[in-house]
């Protein structure tokens, strides 16, 4: 159901459509009482009979209010007016990465620059036991002053403390359920009908910084299935050797098929993206081998980030 321009929902007044997604379409409304320019998703009209699409809505809100990070669009409030629930969030104009890349992608600078920003974001709410599960170019938003916001966690999972503690080594922190996110985005595990963890979220952002550095996803196909089966089997095709090497490294780090081969923590991926090594015990072989991979990339990749605004 669309909501005509001017109809008010509580205490917001609706002024124009900016976008949909899975949950419902999202406009851009007035706070009559603070005098400011909000979001609002409004839930679909499509309910399953035991009323899940609004536990949904609800569980969306709870996950994200919980993340205050300057790199994540914030959520306001929870609303419902004549039967139409809504969520209420910081309205973030700009451009998605999607838009800002064009043909042949964006400078490394640029690209280093949103990965630390995405990363350090992604480390906020991971260390809060938030999973993303729908990362990529189109709901990361970068604003005028160069700052780069991720939206709609609105597919957002919760993990348990017990279940954080084990993240980074095993695949038991989420229960078997349906896929959720967008395709070509998607890790293979989740693909494989695996369960999944906080890794999906760094293989979901190793294809945005493929994409934005390279102007091309990196798994292609003319079908779901051609698709499907190149993120599963395939290889993405080397990068330019224009970018960095320390940033292809990286890259490819975020794209290794077996989760345990990636970075295992966004924390890891931004200290790396940062100029700043992970300080690893070396008497553990995984942090022995990262920090090998961190010697790899660092004069490259702390080369071309020179002149980047932080």
């Amino acid at each position: 159901m669309a909501i005509a321009t001017g109809t008010r929902l509580g205490p917001y007044q609706v002024q124009a459509v900016v976008g949909s997604g899975g949950m419902g379409e999202v406009y851009r409304a007035r706070d009559i009482r603070l005098g400011r320019t909000v979001a609002i998703k409004v839930i679909s009209e499509r309910r399953d009979t035991d009323g899940k699409t609004q536990k949904q809505l609800l569980q969306e809100a709870r996950t994200a209010s919980g993340l205050n990070h300057p790199n994540i669009c914030t959520i306001y409030e929870v609303g419902e007016a004549e039967d139409i629930a809504y969520i209420v969030m910081e309205y973030v104009a700009g451009r998605t990465l999607t838009e800002l890349r064009g043909p042949n992608g964006l400078p490394a600078p640029d690209v280093i620059r949103y990965a630390i920003q995405i990363a350090d974001a992604l480390t906020h709410a991971h260390e809060r036991g938030v999973v993303h599960c729908d990362l990529k170019s189109d709901n990361i938003v970068v604003t005028e002053d160069g700052r780069a916001k991720i939206l709609d966690f609105g597919l957002a999972k919760r993990l348990s403390a017990g279940d954080l503690d084990q993240a980074t080594l095993s695949h038991s922190a989420f229960s078997k359920q349906k896929l959720a996110g967008t395709l070509p985005y998607m890790a293979p595990e989740i693909l494989h009908g695996q369960t999944a963890d906080i890794r999906v979220d760094i293989w979901a952002l190793g294809v945005v910084l493929y994409e934005i550095a390279s102007g091309t996803r990196p798994f292609q196909g003319k079908t779901a299935f051609e698709l499907t089966s190149a993120i599963l089997k395939g290889l993405p095709p080397a990068l330019s050797s224009d970018i960095p090497g320390g940033l292809r490294s990286v890259i490819q780090r975020c794209l290794q098929k077996e989760p345990a081969q990636r970075y295992q923590r966004a924390s890891e991926l931004r200290a790396c993206a940062g100029g700043h090594p992970v300080r690893p015990n070396p008497s553990s072989p995984r942090q022995a081998t990262l920090q090998r991979h961190w010697l790899a990339c660092r004069s490259t990749l702390f080369e071309s980030q020179r002149g980047c605004r932080y």
